[in-house]
């Protein structure tokens, strides 16, 4: 069915289909007649998975990006997705970087963005969480955290411990996005001092809490070995319980599309190879630590099960539903 829709799709503005498919997939959500049709539609076998404490009905996961304000959670459920990760969400609302900021790169099964956590701001993401009558219980919801553009990297902490008291009664885990491209200073946070503190705040106000929510931390795959190794060193000593590897990447690693000098994060097939040589030395470092998130590059059931026949306890999906459509869901979890 997709491979009638994609023609149609691609069409339009990267963004503008976007919206749309969005839009399309929340619209079918609201209603029991057509979630059921996707349900039905999009079933597999379970594969149950537990990880960070929790127990995931399989290991595919929707990565955070594509539904930023969580207003399409219970459509993107029916798509049979073991987990759902939202936002970017930052404390306060705001619009991203200027149009277009959102590139599809065909001929390289590629996507650059630099959309800049756009966004209604937690309130009114916290306020859609609370509104499905009906969430969908099988699945884990995570909320991916950022803090706003113009918060200065100094008080980032008090961005991130706002946004973990509103999400923490409304999420199964939370995830700290450090790592995120396309704003300003942000990547400067993996750095040893820097995420010290940033996570030591974060360890703190999570010690507060009646119910402990599994925090894990999002890391870039442009870190260098030593990078990554210092920062891995941080989130251990402070207790979070994963990493997600990997954001998008700003290398160009042989790009053919005319888009390729756009600025921004790259996602796709280009970041295959450089998101699982970063699972492997994690996976190495960690020595079964710490359980961890595979995502990057992953465009087909092959890709997926190689994460997992690694290491990875879990897989996450974004880029590769844009080229195979969400039939991929299906396709992985009957795979590995």
């Amino acid at each position: 069915m997709y491979r009638f829709f994609r023609p149609l799709l691609f069409r339009l503005d990267p963004e503008t289909a976007h919206n749309l498919t969005l839009q399309m997939l929340r619209l079918a959500g609201s209603f029991p007649p057509s979630r059921w049709a996707l349900q039905v539609l999009f079933s597999a076998p379970e594969k149950p998975v537990e990880a960070f404490g929790l127990k995931f009905k399989n290991p595919v996961g929707l990565a955070a990006g594509y539904d930023k304000d969580g207003i399409a959670i219970q459509g993107l459920a029916a798509l049979g997705f073991g987990h759902i990760e939202i936002g970017t969400v930052t404390p306060r609302p705001q619009p991203g970087n200027p149009r277009p900021r959102l590139f599809r790169l065909v001929e390289d099964q590629a996507v650059i963005n630099r959309m800049g956590f756009p966004g209604k701001g937690m309130s009114k993401v916290a306020s859609q969480m609370s509104s499905i009558v009906r969430r969908p219980s099988s699945v884990i919801l995570g909320v991916n955290l950022g803090k706003n553009k113009d918060t200065p990297l100094e008080a980032a902490a008090d961005d991130y411990i706002a946004l973990m008291k509103v999400f923490s009664p409304l999420a199964d885990y939370l995830a700290i996005n450090v790592s995120s491209p396309n704003t300003i200073g942000l990547r400067r946070l993996q750095g040893r001092a820097l995420l010290e503190g940033l996570l030591g705040a974060v360890a703190r106000e999570r010690a507060t809490w009646d119910v402990q929510r599994p925090i894990l931390v999002k890391l870039s795959p442009d870190l260098s070995w030593e990078e990554l190794d210092d920062a891995l060193d941080v989130i251990l000593s402070t207790g979070m319980d994963g990493v997600i590897l990997t954001n998008t990447t700003l290398e160009r690693p042989g790009l053919r599309s005319r888009h390729q000098d756009e600025s921004g994060g790259l996602s796709g097939a280009p970041l295959r190879a450089r998101s699982q040589a970063v699972l492997g030395q994690v996976l190495k470092n960690l020595a079964g630590r710490l359980q961890v998130v595979s995502v990057g590059g992953i465009m087909s059931p092959e890709d997926a099960r190689r994460r997992l026949d690694m290491g990875a306890a879990l897989v996450q999906v974004y880029t590769g539903l844009v080229y195979t459509g969400p039939g991929l869901v299906q396709k992985i979890i009957r795979a590995v």
